[in-house]
C-alpha cells in the first residue's frame, strides 16, 4: 500500500490505537529510513499489522471509511461498471452506484491522478473509501471470473464449425495443436485458467442433449460454469484427445491420458478420462497442482491416529491399507507416508495408475493395462528388484492382494489402498478377496479409513442453530454436556471463498491396528465376532465422531459432517 502520508503521524495514531508499541515505531521508523519504503509497507513487511489494521487506521486519519469486503455485500452486477483491466489497473472496486455519484473502493487514495481517470471512466464523481490489495485481489477473481470469457470462446467455436457445416477437419485441428491463436485452444486454456482461480479439482465435459455443460468440482462439490452449443462438444474432445496422445477415431470405447498445462504460475499435470455416453463423449480432467508443497503426516492426522499410522509404517515388515471412496484423500496421505519414509538406505518401489506426484529417489511405475503392465505383473518383478518398502496404488483383485500380501509376509512393507466404507470391515474385504485369514492376519498391521469435510471459511463463518434433526445427530455423537456449550457456525459466503461459505478441505479419520486379540478373532472366530472387536477398539474414534469434533471446534457445519459420516456403513 503505497500512502503519501505523514508517517509520523500515522505511527502516533497507531500507537494511540493500541495497535503498534512505541518502540515498535521507533524501529519501524529507522527501517524506512533506511530503505526508503513507506511506512505502511515496512509495517506489512515485519508484520506488526495485518493489512486490515492499517487501512482502518488510515481511513480514519484520511476521514474516509473502511470497507471490509469480507463482510460487505458485494454486488457483482456493480462491480462489473467497471472492467477488470481497469479494476486491476486503478485498484479500485465500484461498491456503491448511484444516479448522481458512485462509491468507489481504492486501496491507495493519494493516487489523484487515478481517481481523475476513474472519474472519466465511470462518467461520475466518485467518493472514496479504502480497502485492503488483498481483500480487492480476491475479490476481482471472484467476481471477474472467466465464464464469460468461456462463453465467448465457446461461441467463437461455434461460429468456425458453421463456417465448416457439420465435419470436424482432423488435419487442421491436428495443425492447431501449436496454434495458440485458434478458438479451441483459447477456449480451453480459458477453463483451465479459471479452474485454477477457483482450485478447481476436476473439470467434466458433459454433452446433452442440448447442451454441452462444463462443471468444476470444488472443495467436493460440482459447480456448473458454463452451458454451450452442443455441436463444439466434438471438436473439444478432439483436442483434448491429441494433447493426451490419444486415438482420435475411437469415440465406442473409454480411453485415458494425461498431459500438462501451465496456468499463470502454476503447472498441473491432468489425468484425462472419456466415457461414451447417450450424446457424445464425456470427458473428466482431474487437476494434479505440481507446484504445491505436499504436507506431511502431522499436518494431515491428528496426533493420535497419526502415532499409530506412522508406528505401523515404520514397522519391520508388513501391510497397512488406506481406504475410502475416490477422492478421500487416499492418495495424498500415501505420498505423505512415502515422504516421511524416503532415505538414502531405502529402497521404495511404487506401482501407480496413474503415478500423481512424483518423488525423488523413489522409483515409480506407471501402469498400463494396454500392454498388459498389471498390478500384478508389475508386483512379481518387484520382488526381484530388492525393495524394502513397496506402495501398490490400489488393490483392485484377488491376484494383486494375494502377491501384495505374501509380499509384507517376506519381509517388505507393502502400502496400499483399498475402496471400502471403514477401517473394521476392511479386512473382511480381503477374506471376500480369497485371501486366507492366517495371512491377513499376520502381514496386515493397521488400516486407516478417511474422508473429506468443506472447512468453513474464517472470514465470514457467524453463529447459527441447526434444525432439529441436525441437533438430534451431534447430541448423540457428542453427548449432551459437550453440546451444551457449543458455539455452532455457518459460511455467509464472501470474497475469500468465492461465495461458497467454505475454503478447502480437511481430514477425518479412524484407525483399526491388528492387535493380537483382533488376529486370532479373525484366525479362529468368525468374521462378524472380528468386525465386533474391531468397533469395539474404535469406538467413540469413529469418522463420525472426528467429523462432530470439527463442528464443535467451528471448523465446519453439522450438515457437512452428517453428508461425510453418512457415506460410511456404520458411522451413525
Amino acid at each position: 500500500m503505497t500512502l503519501a502520508l505523514k508517517t509520523q503521524r500515522l505511527g502516533t495514531t497507531l500507537v494511540e490505537r493500541g495497535l503498534l508499541k512505541a518502540e515498535d515505531l521507533t524501529r519501524v521508523l529507522e527501517e524506512q529510513r533506511r530503505s526508503g519504503k513507506v511506512l505502511g509497507r515496512v509495517l506489512l513487511e515485519l508484520r506488526l499489522l495485518s493489512e486490515e489494521q492499517l487501512a482502518s487506521a488510515i481511513a480514519d486519519q484520511l476521514d474516509l471509511p473502511f470497507v471490509d469486503l469480507r463482510r460487505f455485500d458485494v454486488q457483482p452486477e456493480v462491480v462489473r461498471t467497471l472492467s477488470e483491466l481497469h479494476a486491476r489497473r486503478f485498484q479500485a472496486l465500484v461498491l456503491e452506484l448511484h444516479e448522481a455519484r458512485c462509491v468507489v473502493g481504492v486501496v491507495d487514495p493519494s493516487d489523484l491522478r487515478a481517481q481523475d481517470e476513474l472519474a472519466g471512466v465511470l462518467k461520475k464523481p466518485i467518493d472514496l473509501a479504502i480497502i485492503t490489495a488483498e481483500q480487492l485481489t480476491q475479490t476481482i477473481d471472484r467476481i471477474y471470473r472467466k465464464t464469460e470469457q468461456i462463453g465467448e470462446f465457446a461461441r467463437e467455436v461455434e461460429r468456425e464449425i458453421d463456417d465448416q457445416g457439420d465435419v470436424i477437419d482432423l488435419t487442421s485441428m491436428s495443425r492447431a495443436i501449436s496454434d495458440d491463436d485458434a478458438p479451441i485452444v483459447k477456449l480451453l486454456q480459458t477453463i483451465f485458467d479459471d479452474a485454477a482461480r477457483v482450485n478447481a479439482s476436476d473439470i467434466h465435459f458433459e454433452p446433452q442433449e442440448r447442451s454441452l455443460v462444463v462443471r468444476f468440482r470444488i472443495d467436493g462439490v460440482l459447480h456448473v460454469q458454463v452451458e454451450a452449443d452442443p455441436r463444439i462438444a466434438a471438436a473439444l474432445m478432439v483436442r483434448l484427445k491429441l494433447m493426451a496422445a490419444l486415438d482420435i477415431a475411437e469415440r465406442r470405447l473409454p480411453q485415458d491420458g494425461r498431459f500438462s498445462v501451465r496456468s499463470g504460475e502454476s503447472r498441473f499435470d491432468i489425468r484425462l478420462s472419456t466415457m461414451p455416453t447417450q450424446f457424445g463423449e464425456s470427458v473428466v480432467l482431474r487437476l494434479l497442482r505440481q507446484d504445491t508443497a505436499r504436507r506431511s503426516l502431522a499436518q494431515l492426522m491428528p496426533p493420535a491416529v497419526c502415532e499409530s499410522f506412522e508406528r505401523a509404517i515404520n514397522a519391520a515388515h508388513g501391510m497397512v491399507l488406506v481406504t475410502g471412496p475416490t477422492g478421500s484423500g487416499k492418495s495424498t496421505t500415501l505420498y505423505a507416508a512415502l515422504e516421511g519414509l524416503n532415505r538414502p538406505d531405502v529402497k521404495i518401489l511404487t506401482c501407480e495408475d496413474p503415478v500423481e506426484f512424483r518423488i525423488a529417489g523413489i522409483n515409480q511405475v506407471q501402469i498400463n493395462e494396454r500392454i498388459e503392465l498389471s498390478f500384478a505383473r508389475v508386483l512379481r518383478s518387484f520382488l526381484r528388484q530388492d525393495p524394502d518398502i513397496l506402495l501398490v496404488g490400489e488393490i483392485r483383485d484377488g491376484e494383486t492382494a494375494d502377491i501384495a500380501v505374501r509380499a509384507a509376509m517376506t519381509g517388505h512393507v507393502v502400502l496400499s489402498t483399498l475402496h471400502t466404507n471403514d477401517a473394521p470391515s476392511t479386512p473382511l474385504r480381503l477374506l471376500n478377496m480369497g485371501i486366507p485369514a492366517y495371512m491377513i492376519a499376520s502381514t496386515l498391521l493397521a488400516v486407516v479409513s478417511q474422508r473429506l469435510v468443506r472447512v468453513l471459511c474464517t472470514y465470514c463463518s457467524e453463529p447459527v442453530l441447526p434444525p432439529t434433526d441436525e441437533m438430534s445427530w451431534l447430541r448423540h455423537q457428542v453427548g449432551e454436556e459437550r453440546l451444551a456449550g457449543a458455539r455452532l457456525l455457518r459460511g455467509r459466503g464472501c470474497s475469500r471463498c468465492n461465495g461458497l461459505g467454505f475454503t478447502g478441505r480437511r481430514g477425518v479419520h479412524e484407525i483399526v491396528e491388528m492387535t493380537e486379540d483382533l488376529a486370532n478373532a479373525l484366525q479362529h472366530a468368525s468374521p462378524l465376532e472380528f468386525e465386533r472387536r474391531a468397533r469395539q477398539q474404535i469406538e467413540g474414534r469413529t469418522l463420525a465422531h472426528a467429523a462432530a469434533d470439527l463442528v464443535l471446534a467451528g471448523k465446519t457445519t453439522v450438515a457437512e459432517a452428517m453428508s461425510i459420516a453418512a457415506t460410511g456403513r456404520a458411522l451413525g
